[in-house]
């Protein structure tokens, strides 16, 4: 292949400089995957190619097996081209929109209400899913993707299927080899590897595989790549149409200096001090991503620099209520926010009182103070800490809720949530586009606090935005001196550093339970949830839970539910699977876990008891319920309960690292037992095996745009 338009617009030894680092940091030429929900979130997106017979079977499977559903992607909107000269451009054919960015998307409410329609909608809708069902049916591909077809493209999806018939995969659970199938059976002869609209869907769809793994774009090479393996003859012509078409946009972006982070590209290596016969090319990379994620970073980034930039300083009452707190830390804290209008904040589970502090110092000078935590268990811990610092604790709102106007303050005239200070809790839980919604819905002046522990797993949503944060030295942080308390403290703290050391348990607060294989780990599992835990520490088989790595394999979060059902909720499965009393966890959207108790089921769908909230799940979505006596460590992060066990099965040893061991073991409060069956992988895992790596823009537009204003 001659010279491609990627590399044109790279030079050469960049984009050789691209695909050194493409293989060293990922591995493989794919997106990189989310440990523990690689079987159901994302699947490879660098795979075999796709086979040229028929894949009918493949979208039967995917209709009856659903996966925690995707996003669906919204139409590329505008967003302002990043200056060339700081080392990132936005390739797009189109006029620079307004410098400030529209908001990104809305965040769904925390507790999902019902969709209401009108009598005309619902009959237009119905109307819909007829038409994309049987155009479906009559390629071969199950009527029951009819309902999210429409989701996905709206009511005119028959259409638009017919059109272009690898549309179809942006429906949630259609995999490339379905969507050529599917195309195949429409299109007949006229079926080719090389359709230029097969191609472009590939483009958008891998880059939406890899958001489903966390990261917000790609670096072209690897994208390139993974094209290859999906048997696009010409990589580089597709690329080079999403672009021109708007679908994707591409950054050039310059890559720093080994050593302290300074936000500044590498300079020569000869040492010289800038002048002409010492300068080189600085090294770039060249990264691809979706409009919506660019579009959320770049206004994540604007917002907080106006928070920043807009910030009085009035020290008075925040040093009067420095002097006066409980510790250091908070002390700390507590100054940091009178100086600056963000503040980052990290620290244990035990930390959280010193961003509540913030909030009942706030709220006893009289402005109004909020804090957002990103569950609802996450939101009662806040509200008891609150209450324990004499102030209202009705200030604890869940994300979900704030935004939507069902928790909190509310909105002002301008739009603005009505607040003088936001403390936002479970920092790493939040990825980028709800982070980029509530900064924007932050009024001038405001004070925002992000407090977290940044050693737990990245959110499942696109981003590592907390990290980012961090990384990128913008705002002042304050690192808290608070441990978490008792031997389950110690013991996690031990693994943050890489450290999976024995700790002191007279209590039996940690436990370690050896097994041999898969079998007996699901045999052992199910006696301490329903036996041994109940009688050695008086915690009920319901206020347990399990966490193993995948929802897959011998020892997943399938089988494990299938057991604990068994032994603790016997039943036919009246509604779709599920009796009164079974514990669930809903995924009403990529990254949202509400956990709850199946109520009852009618003609309406699945009544579930979520934290004390009637949510009801429509029938056409009840394959987003999953049964929620066992979950993976992704869905019980944010959350919290009186005993956990953790089950460690020798096929779960690639889905552990640092990050993952550390998340599933903070998740007990009194008890942690440990079933364990992955031999040295687990010390192996701690001490050697970081979190994975996500590619993402946001420490560099921060570090850029805050170089601008500086």
């Amino acid at each position: 292949m001659g010279t491609s338009a990627i590399t044109a617009e790279l030079g050469p030894a960049a984009a050789a400089e691209a695909a050194r680092r493409a293989a060293a940091e990922n591995g493989d030429a794919g997106p990189a995957e989310n440990g523990e929900e690689t079987e159901d979130a994302a699947a490879d997106t660098a795979g075999t190619a796709p086979e040229e017979t028929g894949a009918t079977g493949a979208t039967q499977e995917a209709a009856q097996e659903p996966r925690e559903p995707e996003e669906e992607p919204e139409e590329p909107g505008h967003h302002p081209d990043t200056d060339t000269d700081t080392g990132t451009a936005a390739h797009r054919p189109q006029p620079a929109p307004p410098a400030r960015p529209a908001p990104a998307p809305a965040v769904p409410d925390a507790v999902p209400r019902p969709v209401r329609r009108t009598e005309d909608e619902e009959a237009a809708r119905r109307e819909a899913v007829r038409g994309a069902a049987a155009l479906l049916a009559r390629a071969g591909a199950p009527e029951a993707l009819g309902g999210p077809a429409v989701d996905a493209l709206g009511e005119r999806a028959a259409t638009v299927l017919e059109e272009d018939p690898w549309h179809l995969l942006s429906v949630p659970e259609v995999r490339p080899e379905q969507a050529d199938a599917f195309a195949r059976a429409l299109l007949g002869a006229e079926c080719r590897p090389d359709d230029p609209r097969r191609a472009q869907a590939l483009v958008v769809w891998l880059l939406e595989q890899a958001a489903l793994a966390g990261h917000t774009a790609l670096e072209a090479p690897a994208l390139l790549d993974a094209l290859r393996q999906r048997s696009v003859p010409e990589p580089d012509e597709a690329l080079r149409a999403a672009l021109e078409d708007g679908r994707v946009l591409a950054f050039r972006e310059l890559l720093e200096a080994p050593g302290p982070a300074s936000g500044r590209p590498a300079r020569s290596a000869s040492g010289g001090d800038g002048g002409e016969e010492d300068e080189e090319e600085p090294p770039t990379r060249l990264l691809v991503g979706l409009d919506r994620y660019a579009l959320a970073e770049e206004s994540l980034a604007d917002g907080l620099l106006r928070l920043l930039n807009t910030h009085e300083p009035a020290p008075g009452p925040w040093e009067d209520a420095a002097s006066a707190a409980g510790t250091p830390s908070a002390a700390e804290l507590l100054r940091a926010v009178g100086g600056s209008g963000v503040v980052l904040h990290t620290g244990g589970d035990a930390a959280r009182a010193e961003p509540v502090a913030v909030v009942a110092a706030a709220r006893a000078a009289g402005l109004r103070a909020w804090a957002a935590a990103a569950t609802g268990d996450s939101r009662r811990r806040l509200a008891a800490l609150l209450s324990a610092a004499g102030a209202d604790a009705g200030a604890a709102v869940t994300a979900g809720g704030l935004l939507s106007g069902h928790e909190g303050p509310g909105r002002d005239e301008d739009g603005n949530l009505a607040l003088d200070v936001l403390v936002v809790v479970d920092a790493p839980q939040w990825d980028v586009e709800t982070a980029a919604t509530l900064v924007e819905s932050v009024p001038d002046g405001a004070h925002l606090v992000f407090s977290g522990d940044p050693a737990l797993l990245a959110s499942v949503g696109a981003g590592r935005v907390f990290a980012d944060l961090l990384a990128s030295g913008v705002c002042p942080q304050v690192a808290s001196r608070t441990p978490d308390p008792g031997p389950i403290g110690e013991l996690v703290s031990g693994i943050g550093i890489g450290e999976l050391n024995q700790v002191e348990a007279p209590g039996r607060e940690v436990v370690i339970v050896p097994v041999r294989d898969a079998g007996e780990a699901v045999h052992r599992t199910v006696q301490l949830v329903a036996d041994s835990v109940p009688r050695a520490f008086g915690v009920e088989p319901g206020r347990t839970r399990v966490v193993t790595p995948g929802h897959g394999g011998a020892a997943g979060t399938r089988v494990l539910n299938a057991a604990l059902k068994a032994r603790l909720n016997p039943g036919p499965g009246r509604f779709g699977g599920f009796d009164p009393g079974d514990l669930v966890v809903y995924v009403p959207a990529p990254g949202r876990t509400l956990p709850g108790t199946v109520v009852s089921g009618d003609a309406d769908g699945l009544h579930l008891d979520c934290d004390g909230h009637e949510v009801v799940v429509p029938r056409e979505q009840t394959g987003r319920v999953r049964h929620g006596w066992a979950v993976t460590a992704h869905q019980a992060a944010g959350m919290r309960w009186p005993a956990v066990v953790v089950v460690l099965p020798g096929d779960a040893v690639r889905a552990l690292d640092r990050a993952w061991v550390y998340t599933a073991f903070g998740r007990g409060e009194r008890h942690l037992s440990v079933v364990h069956g992955a031999d040295r992988a687990l010390e192996h895992a701690v001490a050697q095996v970081p979190a994975r790596p996500r590619t993402t823009r946001l420490r560099t537009v921060l570090r850029e745009q805050a170089g601008h204003l500086s």
